[in-house]
């Protein structure tokens, strides 16, 4: 059964609490393939990916973001999106795109996820920023940016999905403001 956009994004919820259980490596590749085909300003793709499925690695990040990021140590995976400020100068929205389209392929494929905004952001210790922690802990180069982490998992938990009649329209002008 095929599921209809909008289905989609209704049913898609944060998700912080995961089985445990490992993610199969076709999954995993169709979330990646779907960040890799999100729009980018000129073709420029300023993205990179950083998977990470090692335990260990998975426990150091849990503590990359004050408040924010504990749900990393019983995730299957981590995927984290840096950007190269010097290829384009979208490279947040770019890179945010491909956050969103790895989000709604997880939840497509019955896949827990949730953003971990890193950019902008402050490590748990509060000495450093989420992304010298988590430059500090996967040795990536100084010409990326941290824009997010998206945590994944099998889902412990699966909250209803939002209703159509609680959406507020009243942000949606026509024509003018």
């Amino acid at each position: 059964m095929t599921m209809e956009l909008l289905d989609i994004l209704q049913a898609r919820r944060s998700i912080r609490k995961y089985t445990g259980e490992p993610i199969p490596r076709k999954m995993l590749e169709k979330v990646l393939q779907a960040g890799l085909l999100a729009p980018t300003g000129r073709g420029l793709c300023p993205w990179e990916f950083v998977v990470v499925e090692d335990p260990e690695t998975l426990a150091a990040l849990s503590h990359c973001r004050q408040g924010s990021s504990r749900m990393l140590e019983q995730a299957a995976c981590a995927i984290l999106v840096w950007g190269d400020t010097k290829k384009t100068d979208v490279w947040t929205e770019d890179c945010s795109l491909a956050m969103g389209y790895m989000h709604l392929m997880a939840h497509s494929l019955g896949l827990g996820s949730c953003w971990i905004q890193g950019r902008l952001r402050d490590a748990e210790s509060g000495e450093e920023t989420t992304e010298a922690y988590c430059r500090r802990v996967l040795g990536i180069p100084e010409n990326l940016a941290l824009e997010a982490i998206l945590s994944l998992g099998m889902p412990a938990e699966q909250p209803p999905a939002r209703s159509l009649d609680t959406l507020d329209t009243g942000k949606v002008h026509w024509e003018k403001f």
